[in-house]
């Protein structure tokens, strides 16, 4: 191992209840250096640095830092060993002060008693280096999330680390708050410590990182110079564009009539809502299905949420059939006909423990009641009546979801939508984690749903899905809609170049 290399991680494998999580994946750290290490959802990144701060053990391979073979059972004894992690979600505790949060774990002491002057003072210093005037005697619940991150941030950096992990720590920051930590980033550098950036956002791997690793399923696919890889190339790796050619995986989605799509029944208008959706503008006709396709981060799901009414928008307008729509809940947007399978099905779709008929009937539940009171025979009805349509596997209305596959999971909660007859149904991932066989089955009901006039909002991170299942597709790019293409002009290149740099015609 080079003099110059900090940290070296190699052949580390991790599953989870028999599913591999990391599979052979290696990462290597230089002393003084920062390193980005990216990924689309489920690529690894996460799984791979809780298996080096102790979150969890690994199942194969080996880890040396600073020159000598290393393994911890804790994130602490990882922070006591000079590795240092912020996380996106800010860990702070919210009802103590800045300089409690930022000397937790390693308090001044003078006299057996805790030095206040001592801790203020530091708090103080390190806050200074992110332009930070506060009175660090204030509970950081009073302060802006930008400055609780700058603090999370700051106590990283306290620790006198050897290594440095920022996880997505722009997440909550202004372009100011930004420029000043890539400053802090560099002093850090500077000073000889290593920083490992995980960033969903192209550009700041490009200001700020020396090298890149990519990771995809659980593999690590390539390893570079930032200076000697572009964007698109960037892109194309991160979503295997290479392999899947070969491969040549086809969808189950097949030509579609655009003259016979409706008029349009949804339409928005510049959504925005924080950082996430910043200038959202797309719509939908009736039998149309509309594709969003775009990078981890690039605000798809926050706007499915924003047109669910999940999430409170801060600007924009909404119509739905030619009219305003303005819904205040969930409740108000399934009432006026929309229905929302989300991405992650175990924590938002199923309820693991109850029936396929009690998942299947949620949404529906109160047209089902009378005063109150649960119509079994029409709940009956429903169920059986789309356990058949949708062919879902199981031993009867009254056996436990989570003894389903995935795909016929899939199949319920589709089935829980539909019962509801929505006229614009969202699709998150909508085959993410099934079987080949479950997902073209899953493809061809979408299909069937669009032919007979039901719009449908199809979220993917399959290039293949999007270009061979939407009538129209739209790219996001960092909370933006940097382009829309009909069916005829989405390609695999035109819509990796719009996802590097925010228009199809750098692909050309």
């Amino acid at each position: 191992m080079g003099e110059d290399l900090l940290l070296a991680m190699a052949g580390v494998d991790k599953r989870f209840a028999g599913i591999p999580a990391l599979i052979g994946a290696s990462f290597e750290v230089r002393r003084g250096e920062v390193h980005a290490l990216i990924g689309q959802n489920g690529a690894g990144k996460s799984t791979l640095i809780k298996v080096l701060t102790g979150y969890h053990k690994k199942d194969a391979g080996s880890v040396s830092f600073d020159g000598k073979p290393f393994e911890v059972t804790s994130p602490q004894q990882a922070q006591a060993s000079g590795i240092s992690t912020i996380y996106q979600e800010i860990n702070l505790v919210p009802y103590r002060s800045i300089t409690e949060n930022i000397c937790l774990g390693r308090e001044k002491r003078r006299f057996g008693l805790l030095d206040w002057g001592a801790m203020h003072a530091e708090a103080e210093r390190l806050l200074a280096r992110f332009n930070i005037k506060a009175d660090v005697r204030r509970p950081v619940m009073e302060f802006s999330t930008a400055t609780q991150q700058m603090v999370a941030i700051a106590r990283a950096i306290g620790f006198d680390a050897k290594l440095v992990i920022m996880d997505e720590p722009t997440s909550s920051l202004d372009e100011r708050e930004v420029g000043v930590l890539f400053d802090v980033i560099r002093q850090l550098k500077a000073e000889g410590v290593s920083v490992v950036f995980v960033s969903h956002k192209l550009d700041e791997l490009y200001a700020v990182c020396d090298r890149v690793t990519i990771m995809r399923d659980g593999r690590t696919v390539r390893v570079a110079e930032i200076s000697g890889i572009g964007k698109l190339d960037l892109v194309s790796s991160m979503l295997g564009r290479e392999i899947a050619r070969v491969e040549g995986h086809a969808t189950a989605f097949t030509d579609r009539d655009p003259a016979k799509l409706g008029e349009t029944l949804f339409a928005a208008e510049h959504l925005s809502a924080g950082s996430a959706v910043r200038d959202v503008s797309f719509s939908i006709r009736r039998g149309e299905i509309a594709g969003f396709a775009g990078l981890l981060g690039a605000g798809r799901t926050e706007t499915a949420r924003l047109a669910f009414a999940a999430d409170k928008r801060s600007g924009g307008t909404m119509t739905l059939g030619g009219a305003p729509y303005d819904p205040a809940s969930p409740i108000d947007a399934i009432a006026a006909g929309l229905g929302f399978c989300t991405e992650d099905r175990k924590a938002e779709g199923i309820v693991p423990d109850m029936s396929v008929a009690e998942n299947m009937m949620l949404a529906l539940m109160p047209k089902l009641a009378k005063s109150g009171i649960i119509d079994e025979a029409r709940q009956r009805v429903v169920v059986e009546k789309f356990i058949k349509a949708l062919s879902i596997k199981c031993s009867g209305p009254n056996q436990k979801i989570r003894e389903l596959s995935g795909g016929n999971q899939q199949k319920v909660l589709l089935g829980r939508w539909l019962a509801t007859e929505p006229r614009l149904l969202i699709l998150d991932e909508p085959t993410r984690g099934i079987d080949v066989g479950a997902k073209g089955e899953i493809q061809a009901l979408i299909k069937s749903l669009a032919d007979d006039g039901l719009a449908v909002l199809m979220i993917s991170s399959e290039l293949e899905e999007v270009i061979e299942g939407a009538d129209r597709v739209f790219v996001l790019r960092e909370g933006l809609t940097v382009s829309e293409m009909t069916r005829a002009e989405a390609s695999e290149d035109a819509i990796m170049a719009a996802m590097a740099e925010g228009s199809p015609e750098a692909a050309r």
